[in-house]
């Protein structure tokens, strides 16, 4: 017995030592796919790769069957089948499942097509696509497994050393850290509600609340002036009203 209480911590770090190899793969794409999502208002959607592209092709004549025409652009554009089409005058524009669009323009000399593409890019658009796990049957599971792994590496570290250099003091100061930063945060920003109110107020251009610790002008309504032709109202303080002025020929 006192050999096994000598040797659990051995046997905390070895087990964290191989969950940490276990999670290294793990990490590496919600790492950085948890980077490009944060800056998506920043740097767009960076999943996919555009291009544009503009082809000629043999002579469709305006009067050409819809479907006929359609058949036509698909094969030249060659992106399969697409999902929804549409046609309005000599133009006919192609929408596919991917996002993909192509719009040509139909004439009795020449049919020009340009097709707006888009494409996954290798990696990070993987990793974006992973990083949700909504609608993923499978892969919803093996995301809560590496949570466990997670979990299991922040608490055995914990544990894993003992002394000033442990819980005792330096761990206890990093832990405390690591706590207050979201906490503060969150104080600070004044939670999700102060976020859709300040996302609220910069679409309609006022000002509807203030989030904690920052503050705003006061609104004040404008004091209204009189001109020559306005006189004070005696119903109300602060209110006007306009007296026309008699006509140049009126004695």
């Amino acid at each position: 017995m006192p050999d096994v209480k000598k040797r659990w911590r051995a046997w905390l770090r070895a087990i964290h030592r191989d969950f940490g190899y276990l999670a290294i793969g793990f990490t590496l794409i919600y790492a950085i796919s948890g980077i490009a999502q944060n800056h998506i208002e920043d740097w767009g959607d960076v999943s996919f790769k555009a291009t544009e592209r503009t082809i000629a092709m043999a002579a469709i004549p305006p009067t050409t069957p819809e479907i006929v025409a359609v058949k036509s652009v698909a094969d030249a554009v060659g992106l399969g089948t697409p999902t929804e089409h549409a046609r309005a005058g000599d133009e006919l524009r192609l929408d596919y499942a991917n996002g993909s669009k192509a719009t040509a323009i139909l004439g009795t000399s020449e049919t020009t097509v340009t097709i707006q593409a888009r494409s996954r890019r290798p990696f990070i658009g993987l990793a974006n696509w992973l990083h949700t796990a909504r609608h993923k049957n499978a892969w919803k599971y093996i995301a809560d497994a590496y949570a466990v792994l997670l979990l299991y590496l922040a608490l055995s570290g914990i544990f894993m050393i003992k002394g000033r250099l442990g819980l005792k003091w330096r761990g206890t100061i990093l832990i405390t850290t690591g706590i207050l930063v979201p906490v503060m945060y969150i104080g600070l920003a004044g939670g999700p509600d102060a976020q859709k109110d300040a996302v609220a107020s910069t679409t309609s251009g006022e000002i509807h609340s203030v989030p904690v610790g920052i503050g705003a002008p006061k609104k004040e309504s404008p004091t209204p002036t009189l001109t020559p032709t306005q006189e004070p109202d005696v119903k109300g303080p602060g209110s006007a009203v306009l007296v026309p002025l008699p006509p140049d020929d009126d004695p």
